[in-house]
């Protein structure tokens, strides 16, 4: 028996299939190359230079270089025509050395550092890094022993993300909690202007004793038209097993964007941290089946429209689209 999700996804590898739509705009069927997709979250690093570097990739897959190269290859075969890069390292060094990196290739649409809005030094730095136009903001979460729970009541640390959002910049967050949800609300009730992406929200499986409060600040959230959620990490374990199909992750996708609409949701597929539970390919796949049976204007705003009200990012080949 040939089941309606078997069709769609076999009808998503034929080369140039066209769109099936009706006048109130909902897509029937759409193909890998119909839309173009910025991708959100990807990771550089190369742990062959010198130094070395602080992140190498995900435990159990082989250490290599990850540089735009590479992605290239993988990504343009899926319609990705343009990437994001989101900090993987803690040094402040390494906001040059990736902005050097992205600047020889221009698939990389967008810088997102690494700087501390607490230090004294961060109002200069922050200054001199926004003078490249690729870089479009600062990651900071639970990651590299710094804890933005605690930082979200440090006058210091908000007097640093009201100079990010004068700046016209974005905070990436990392990793997701209950309680980094619940400080991106007192951060975003005291800098309201600040544009917030959160990241791998549908990674975040939540416990019979979080189960409320995250509930509760999911509508906090919603409320933030500011706050943007990436629907990353769809692929990841759960209960210590990994389903590389749509099924398991389905209804968490549908919530999350009835909660935060369409003007909110990201594409990004955290490569190659994604390699430790899937292949690009697969990344992609689950999305896009998800995403075959919403509105056309639903995908395209996930795949590509609302990276651009999100990180403002710059245009560097013909193929990356426009408004």
């Amino acid at each position: 028996m040939v089941t309606r999700r078997t069709f769609l996804t076999g009808l998503t590898g034929v080369a140039g299939l066209r769109l099936t739509g009706r006048s109130d705009g909902n897509l029937l069927l759409q193909s890998a190359s119909t839309i173009p997709i910025i991708d959100t979250h990807i990771h550089l690093f190369d742990p062959t230079r010198p130094q070395g570097a602080p992140y190498s990739g995900p435990p159990g897959v082989p250490v290599e270089p990850s540089l735009p190269p590479r992605y290239r290859k993988l990504a343009l075969p899926l319609g990705i025509v343009g990437a994001i890069k989101v900090e993987a390292s803690p040094w402040v060094e390494d906001n040059l050395w990736v902005l050097e990196v992205a600047e020889r290739d221009t698939i990389i649409v967008g810088v997102i550092g690494n700087l501390e809005p607490d230090k004294p030094e961060y109002g200069e730095m922050l200054a001199r890094y926004h003078k490249n136009r690729l870089f479009r903001g600062i990651r900071y979460g639970n990651l590299w022993s710094r804890d933005i729970t605690k930082q979200a009541d440090n006058p210091a640390f908000i007097e640093g993300l009201k100079l990010l959002a004068q700046a016209d910049l974005v905070l990436d967050t990392a990793n997701p909690r209950v309680d980094l949800l619940q400080a991106i609300v007192r951060i975003t009730d005291t800098v309201p202007d600040l544009r917030v992406v959160v990241d791998h929200l549908p990674s975040l499986e939540p416990t019979a004793q979080t189960q409320q409060a995250y509930d509760d600040v999911i509508r906090e959230l919603q409320q933030r038209p500011r706050v943007f959620v990436k629907l990353s990490a769809v692929i990841h374990r759960v209960n210590g097993v990994v389903a590389t199909d749509l099924g398991p992750y389905r209804d968490r996708l549908s919530r999350l964007v009835s909660t935060f609409g369409e003007d909110r949701i990201l594409f990004g597929s955290d490569w190659p941290n994604s390699d430790g539970v899937a292949p690009i390919d697969k990344v992609v796949g689950v999305v896009r089946e998800f995403f075959q049976t919403q509105p056309q204007r639903v995908a395209e705003k996930y795949f590509w429209k609302n990276s651009l009200a999100a990180y403002k990012w710059i245009k560097r080949e013909p193929a990356q689209p426009t408004l």
